[in-house]
């Protein structure tokens, strides 16, 4: 021990220099906290005389007072790899910022327009379209002529029979038979059988009669139709009138074509089961009218309409509450709510029979009653037979 070398404890240098040199060794320097580089820390302020006073009069801070941590100032960012700012530095995007669409040209405009127009009117688009604005024009000025019946002929052909024309053509796809039994001039009456659940029929004969003849059916309804807001309205500028002797054979006298349906709601309204067999006629009174204005009668068969709403049930003590003969039920309706009032696209036969001539009978023979109920069965029986004749040469419900 006592060549031990002594270590001098109070030298004059800097804490951790080791022997009190001016420069330390390489050891004392690899023990000594590494100092960070400027780059690393904020810069610390210096503290003011006034923040020393403050120090001194509040005297020491308390040994175990939990310190604040100091605030550091975000400093200049450094560049990095990305280019542009992030999602999280934009700000967020408003209306007034976004940049307009862009606009649609003027001469597309007008090609889709053209389109469209020869679409609706055909190719000879141009005087069709000027016509139709011409009609538009009256009809928003009152310029139209209605009969003493309400029938309003230029409404019927520029509307309700334009837009009938294409359910007749391409989704019952109609095929007529015997339309030249039709007379083109006077009047006559086109009796035919009624099915359906909605009078459907009733609308289609109209638009082949048109069609084929270029002559407006009158149809005779029953007062219901009338009894209802927009469909009395749109029945009567259609052509339609009340069913009763006196205005049927005052039509019948004017030269008038007059459609009739004798089954009523007994024909539309029955069972699936029984489709295509007719029910009673009435009492003839179409037979009455018929021979007291001496015109030909029409048996008109129609097949295909029962097709489109099958009627499978009906509720007769909700159909008595709301006012209706019967309330149907469908296989579509009410399953498929407003979607099973769309009918079934089944294929049509339209056959109008050979006339069933009345001139030959005198006035007086319409007050017969066994006259008139052997005409009205001859017409019964031509249309049964006609139906049946039919529903043999269609191939199937659908085509």
């Amino acid at each position: 021990m006592g060549d031990a070398e002594i270590i001098p404890i109070g030298t004059r240098g800097r804490p951790g220099r080791g022997n009190g040199g001016e420069r330390p060794s390489a050891g004392s320097r690899g023990l000594a906290a590494r100092t960070p580089r400027p780059r690393d820390t904020d810069p610390v302020e210096a503290p003011s005389p006034a923040d020393s006073v403050a120090s001194a009069v509040d005297g020491p801070p308390a040994a175990d007072a939990p310190v604040a941590p100091a605030q550091r100032t975000p400093g200049p960012t450094e560049p990095t790899g990305t280019t542009g700012p992030t999602a999280s530095d934009r700000a967020p995007a408003r209306t007034e910022h976004r940049l307009p669409g862009p606009a649609i040209a003027p001469r597309e405009w007008l090609a889709a327009l053209t389109r469209t127009a020869q679409e609706m009117f055909g190719e000879s688009w141009e005087p069709r379209l000027a016509q139709f604005l011409a009609v538009l024009r009256r009809r928003l000025t009152g310029e139209f002529v209605v009969d003493d019946f309400g029938f309003d002929a230029e409404f019927t052909d520029r509307f309700l029979l334009s837009a009938l024309r294409p359910v007749a053509q391409k989704w019952f796809r109609i095929e007529v038979i015997g339309a030249d039994n039709i007379p083109d001039v006077g009047g006559a009456l086109v009796v035919s059988n009624h099915s359906g659940t909605v009078p459907v029929d009733g609308m289609m004969t109209a638009v082949t009669v048109f069609d084929h003849t270029g002559r407006h059916l009158r149809p005779l309804g029953a007062d219901l139709v009338f009894k209802l807001p927009l469909v009395g309205d749109l029945a009567r500028r259609g052509g339609a009138t009340l069913a009763c002797n006196e205005d049927a054979e005052r039509m019948l006298r004017e030269g008038e074509l007059v459609g009739v349906w004798p089954e009523g709601f007994k024909g539309i309204g029955k069972p699936f089961s029984e489709r295509y067999k007719l029910q009673r006629f009435g009492r003839g009174g179409f037979v009455s009218a018929a021979i007291r204005t001496g015109v030909p009668i029409v048996p008109t068969s129609v097949v295909g309409a029962e097709e489109i709403y099958p009627l499978v049930g009906n509720v007769p003590s909700l159909a008595r509450l709301l006012g209706v003969p019967y309330l149907p039920i469908t296989p579509l309706f009410p399953l498929l709510g407003p979607l099973g009032l769309i009918p079934l696209p089944s294929k049509w036969l339209i056959e109008f029979g050979e006339p069933i001539r009345t001139d030959e009978y005198d006035a007086g023979a319409a007050d017969d009653p066994m006259l008139v109920f052997n005409v009205t069965d001859q017409v019964r029986e031509s249309i049964q037979q006609t139906l049946y004749t039919l529903l043999m040469k269609r191939r199937s419900v659908f085509s």
